[in-house]
């Protein structure tokens, strides 16, 4: 993907806008999920930011793009956290902070051999974000190219962000993780929907493990008002899926598998960011395939994040 001539303040202007959830992250490695009522020893522990929202603004912005970052925050060790990363990052916040919540949390269990995860997740704070939150920031979705958003704060604000997006001709990505239930109008304000392949099943009712699964997963979406369907299929790479044709995207080999917490956040950030810079569908879909490729050879969700000098190189040596 070429870059396009454009200023740093046009990119900032003309960027993504990202609603969703800031969260701690405590990541405890070991060989096996413990029982109820058992305890066991593990192999490794790391505290560090994520939240699907927060890491996929980390993505893009590692990527290059102008970011903002749109959501609600405690009054306590981890809001400070989170507001030192996206100053770090040169991310936006547009975080009001409540004193009666806590910042979000999520407890990540990872297979010390395999790198899968199991991941349980408390919003916090953010769980309050409602459509009057989303209408505060109402500016940050008109002005940006790209907006995205997920499902782990309520649905009605994820509703409302799309809703303003669309009426403003921001392209909209709305990556339905977790797979929690949401009114059928979202997706007629979907220019993207971004599911894995465990979301698309529980969206669809369909069994999604191979391409052909995913193409008819991703019929099921564009016939419920979608404009695209972006599945992605772990190691079998992910298809992109529209009225006008459907084309599988093979993963990058980047290295080994470390971790595959964040992978999805990787790609919906990195190809949020391409989107907002210009590139075409598909040309979005392989950067944020690569941007993927590298997070998982790395440990943790945010940090694990490839800049745009990295994706660039990646995708040269894929050639």
């Amino acid at each position: 993907m070429t870059a396009l001539p454009v200023s740093s303040q046009q990119q900032q202007q003309r960027g993504v806008a990202v609603l969703g959830i800031f969260v701690a992250d405590l990541a405890f490695r070991a060989a096996q999920l413990p029982g109820v009522g058992q305890t066991i020893a593990g192999s490794g522990f790391a505290m560090g930011p994520g939240g699907k929202g927060s890491n996929q603004a980390v993505a893009a912005a590692r990527a290059g793009a102008g970011v903002t970052f749109i959501s609600k925050l405690g009054q306590d060790a981890f809001a400070a956290n989170a507001l030192a990363l996206w100053a770090e990052e040169g991310i936006t916040p547009r975080t009001p902070q409540v004193a009666d919540q806590p910042t979000g949390a999520a407890f990540i269990y990872v297979h010390e051999v395999t790198g899968a995860n199991a991941i349980i997740v408390v919003p916090g704070a953010a769980a309050l974000i409602d459509a009057a939150d989303v209408d505060a920031a109402a500016d940050a979705i008109r002005g940006a190219r790209v907006f995205v958003t997920q499902l782990e704060q309520p649905a009605g604000a994820a509703q409302r962000g799309l809703e303003l997006a669309r009426a403003a001709g921001t392209v909209t990505v709305f990556n339905p993780a977790p797979a929690l239930p949401f009114d059928d109008a979202l997706y007629a304000l979907c220019d993207y929907i971004t599911p894995n392949e465990h979301e698309a099943a529980a969206l669809s009712g369909m069994t999604v493990e191979t391409i052909d699964d995913a193409r008819r997963a991703g019929d099921f979406f564009l016939a419920k008002g979608v404009g695209c369907a972006l599945i992605t299929l772990g190691d079998k790479g992910a298809l992109l899926h529209s009225a006008s044709g459907s084309v599988h995207i093979p993963v990058f080999n980047a290295g080994a598998v470390k971790e595959t917490t964040g992978a999805g956040d990787a790609f919906n950030g990195g190809f949020a960011a391409a989107l907002a810079e210009g590139a075409s569908p598909l040309e979005a879909a392989r950067f944020g395939s690569a941007v993927a490729a590298i997070s998982v050879t790395r440990a943790g969700t945010a940090p694990s994040m490839p800049t745009r000098a990295e994706v660039d190189a990646l995708m040269h040596r894929a050639h």
